[in-house]
This record gives structure tokens, sequence and C-alpha cells, in this order.
């Protein structure tokens, strides 16, 4: 390894103009800090973006995919990150005040292991643009890691087959059988009793939706639809004529139905015969997002002159947790 010792300047401020360390390195590859991925690549590596990027992201992120904003996001180090669940509680008995106490059952444990999947982006700017002192360099960055990463995790997070991606919670086997007896990992379905329609009552299948949902998991409890089952369900009304839907009291605030949340996600199917359009349930104690926090940039601004490259992978998995906490509505007859 090269004695050659690279000055390191102070990350404070990176985006203070006039040779911050962050907007030197991304306007003209002065170095930050090197680092080694592993002992055989020397002194190659990534350069770590400054905290503000990253915090920059994130909230992007939760406006454009909105399952992150609803699921139970956790903060890893490696790819082999494991979660246990208890499918049984710890089984107790009855007695009087003199009987023996004979040991009671064990509780039954079962790992999940979410499927991780190195999500990227890969957005170019010209040399050019990135000499203009006017250039906002770390925010037009920022918009555009956060633009490629929101629409692969949107439809990852719903439909995702889990190869080398997260497994989206829709992915999951589906059975019309209720919690006491339909194993775990597989989500209830409830029908809407005509294909491809919610049938002569789509308010009571809605209703039906909820409450096959027990009752510790409503609490916090949230539908998911893309916005042209919205538009249907938006219609519906009572007996007595009134909206089962109710616009957000104020800007920002979600739209409920039944009492709970809705929530938009364009990457949930549209209604048609066997597609689960709604779905329902706790996503917070459901599905599982496993990602590391941290987000490394290279830049290449040797493969496409005059153009720079700015490479940013992150590691990102996700899968069912609890398969008791979300429940699908089945656009079928049974």
């Amino acid at each position: 390894m090269s004695d050659t010792v690279v000055a390191r300047p102070v990350l404070d401020g990176a985006r203070v103009g006039g040779g911050a360390a962050f907007d030197g390195f991304v306007r003209s590859g002065i170095v930050v800090e090197q680092k080694a991925f592993t002992g055989a690549t020397g002194d190659q590596g990534g350069y770590a973006i400054p905290r503000e990027i990253d915090a920059q992201i994130d909230a992007v992120l939760k406006s454009a995919s909105p399952i992150r904003s609803i699921a139970n996001v956790v903060q890893v180090g490696t790819a082999g990150y494991r979660k246990l669940v208890t499918t049984g509680g710890t089984p107790s008995g009855w007695a009087a005040e003199t009987d023996a106490r004979p040991v009671t059952a064990t509780p039954t444990f079962v790992e999940i292991a979410p499927p991780m999947g190195e999500l990227y982006a890969n957005p170019s700017a010209s040399q050019a643009m990135l000499d203009d002192a006017l250039f906002d360099v770390e925010g037009w960055l920022a918009g555009e890691i956060a633009a490629e990463f929101a629409k692969a995790e949107g439809a990852a997070f719903v439909g995702g087959n889990g190869v080398n991606r997260p497994r989206g919670f829709l992915q999951a086997p589906t059975a019309a059988a209720g919690d006491a007896t339909r194993s775990f990992g597989t989500l209830q379905y409830v029908p809407t009793g005509t294909a491809g329609d919610f049938g002569a009552n789509g308010a009571e299948r809605l209703i039906d939706l909820v409450q096959a949902l027990r009752a510790p998991y409503r609490q916090g409890a949230t539908f998911v639809m893309n916005a042209a089952t919205a538009a249907r369900i938006r219609k519906f009304k009572t007996s007595d004529g009134q909206f089962l839907w109710q616009p957000g009291m104020a800007a920002g605030q979600p739209a409920s139905l039944l009492g709970y949340p809705v929530v938009e996600a364009e990457d949930m199917p549209d209604i048609a015969a066997g597609a689960h359009a709604v779905a329902f349930g706790n996503f917070k104690l459901g599905y599982l997002i496993a990602e590391r926090s941290e987000t490394n940039v290279l830049r290449d601004p040797y493969s496409n002159k005059p153009f720079v490259t700015f490479y940013a992978p992150k590691r990102v998995g996700g899968c069912v947790s609890n398969s008791e906490a979300i429940k699908v509505l089945r656009f079928a007859a049974s």
C-alpha cells in the first residue's frame, strides 16, 4: 500500500460554496477520503456522502415510496439481518391453590430473513454543468438519486419477487383461512364474491376486510390501493347517502375510509379478476424493510466524456414479517 498521505478537508458545511469538501469532490474530483472495500483493492473505494444529503434522500423517499412511510424500517450493517417472531405466545394453565403446576408448552419461534438486493442510481451531468457556480450540485444529486430509488423501491415493496431485491407483500402466498388455521407466512384474502368487481355491495366487502383483521392489529392499520381503485371507492355511499370516504381535515392529512387512513401506492394492481387490488393492515407490524444507513457515491469522469457519472448503490431488503397483520381483498368469486 502506498505511504502517500492524503489531506482530509473538513467536512463541516458541505453546503457552503467555494471549496467545501464534498462540493469539490462532486465538481472536480478532489479527493475527500479514500477507503478500500477489501484488502486487495488498495486505495480504490467509495466516498461517504455527508449526513445532510442522506437526510434529504430519506425525506423524498417517504413521499414517493409510500410503503416505506408505513412499514417497519430497520438499519442494518450487513445483508445477514434476521428477525425472530413468536407464533404461539407462552401457554398457561389454571390450577387450584394446592394443585401441582405441570410444565407448560414452550413458545414457538419463526426466523424472518428479508431478501436483500443492491439498489443503485447512476445519474450523469456534463462537466460544464458542474462548473456552473449557480448550479446546486448537491441538491441535484440528492434529487436524482431519490427519484431512482423511490421508483424501484415502490415497485419492490409491493410486488418484488425477492430475487436480488425485496419480496413485496403481494408476493406472499394467500389463503382464505383465518388466523387460527392458516400457516405462518400466508396472507388471508377476503373475496368480493364477483370476479373483477366489488359485487352487489362494495361497502360491505370493505367492512368484511376490516373485520378480518383482528382487533390488536387494527390499532394503526391502513388501507393501501392505487389511484384508480381509490376513485371507485370514493363513490361508495351508505344507505343514507353519506360517502364512506372522508377527505383529510387539513393539508397533508391522509383521507380516511371506514375510520382508517388511506395510502395511495401506484404499484398496487388495478381492479381485475383475481387481483389483490386493496390491502388493509398494520404494516408497521406486518412488513419489514432492512437497509444500510450509509449511501456511497463513486465519481466517474472518464467512461462517458464529457459527462461525469455518479454511481450510488444502497442495499435494501424487505419481506412480510407477520402475515396476520395484513389482509388483502381479492376480486374473485371465492
